[in-house]
């Protein structure tokens, strides 16, 4: 049983970041890497798929690109830490990686050129159903059999597109064996269509115009040129998920949505054979909460307010409105220790099945910089 994240991290490739919008994904994904280029060293990358370019401002850094970019040094050393390896971060340009792929896998260089300049391709590439997911994984596979990194952390979308992002190889195989690619491409394939079919077409050609029809087909038929590629690629993109140098860290607060949402994952990543690592509950209020002391302590203020406002010898304020203070402070510290214990019951509910189940408490101030990532790495690091 693997103790810690940085335990987990340090055995695995790959770890994919999953969660619902706003539990702090991003930044957690961040964090993770730069905390492993600190304690674990190597060469670390951190890559978001996710279209929103919060991970270069994550980072302090001005754009993030398909290419992947250094964090220099000096960044690191100006928060503080003297990273034994180093960081690397890019986003993903979805045209950029279409662009590549049809390069890959084209079978000559005319079709090549074919497809980057059908007009439907221009417009399309990178948008339609399932694109996005699928470059994604696509570029991932790409990195990852380069060796030039020693882990890889991933950002995806919010959780139930994240589901896409790992069902995307499957979805385009099946798409270019599909009855309507072969109907889309029925005209480029043969001017003798059938009498059933050949109506359609002719109302389809006076309100789509030949041309579009022309370049719908032009450009079906010339992707299926690379089927076969498309096919083999999928399957070691499948191989790599499936592997057991990959991993998956799922980021939630404990609010009732984001955690369904947590649940949810989880329960389908164990459905699909995957490796749930980590449950990354962020957010969580602070252990002080449910300390004894501190409990007895506001209980007493709310109680003894009067007699300790008295105590206080605060001459300028109306001794009333002390005790009022008080006995407030004292009633919201007792809330805030109810809302602690229902989530100390409900991460104990949670770490059946993750490997590692880390508690990482709200933070007073936002994180904006590197060296509040290192913060939240080292609170990562330390919630196990």
């Amino acid at each position: 049983m693997t103790l810690s994240l940085e335990q987990l991290l340090a055995a695995k490739e790959i770890a994919i970041c999953c969660g619902s919008g706003g539990v702090g994904k991003t930044t957690t994904a961040a964090a993770a890497a730069a905390m492993a280029t600190v304690s674990l060293g190597g060469k670390v990358l951190v890559l978001t798929v996710d279209p929103a370019r919060r991970l270069a401002d994550a980072l302090g850094m001005e754009q993030l690109g398909n290419v992947e970019v250094r964090v220099p040094d000096s960044v690191m050393k100006a928060a503080g830490v003297e990273p034994r390896g180093q960081l690397w971060a890019a986003m993903l340009d979805a045209k950029q990686s279409w662009d590549e792929l049809v390069r890959r896998h084209a079978p000559n260089r005319s079709t090549e050129r074919k497809i980057l300049d059908n007009p439907l391709y221009q417009n399309i590439s990178g948008r339609f159903a399932q694109g996005h997911e699928y470059i994604a994984m696509e570029r991932l596979y790409e990195i990852h059999r380069t060796g030039a990194y020693d882990l890889i952390v991933v950002d995806t979308p919010p959780t139930r597109h994240a589901l896409d992002f790992l069902e995307a190889p499957d979805r385009m195989a099946e798409f270019f064996s599909s009855r309507l690619l072969r109907w889309l491409t029925a005209p480029a394939r043969s001017r003798m269509l059938t009498l059933a079919s050949r109506p359609f077409y002719q109302v389809a050609d006076r309100v789509l115009g030949t041309q579009f029809l022309q370049d719908i087909a032009e450009f079906f038929l010339l992707f299926q040129t690379m089927y076969d590629g498309f096919v083999e690629r999928a399957e070691s993109v499948k191989r790599l998920v499936h592997g057991r140098r990959t991993t998956f860290l799922v980021v939630s607060t404990l609010e009732a949505a984001p955690l369904r949402e947590a649940e949810f994952f989880i329960d389908a990543l164990v459905g699909m054979g995957l490796h749930p690592g980590a449950l990354v509950l962020n957010k969580v209020l602070p252990p002080y909460f449910l300390d004894q002391g501190a409990t007895r302590v506001a209980e007493r203020l709310r109680a003894d307010g009067p007699a300790l406002a008295a105590g206080l010898g605060a001459d300028a304020v109306d001794p009333a409105t002390v005790a009022r203070v008080l006995r407030e402070v004292g009633e919201s510290f007792l809330n805030f220790g109810v809302v602690a214990k229902r989530e100390a019951e409900q991460r104990a509910e949670l770490s059946a099945r993750p490997d590692v189940v880390v508690t990482v408490p709200f933070f007073d101030t936002d994180i904006y910089d590197l060296a509040g990532l290192l913060r939240l790495g080292r609170a990562l690091w330390d919630g196990s």
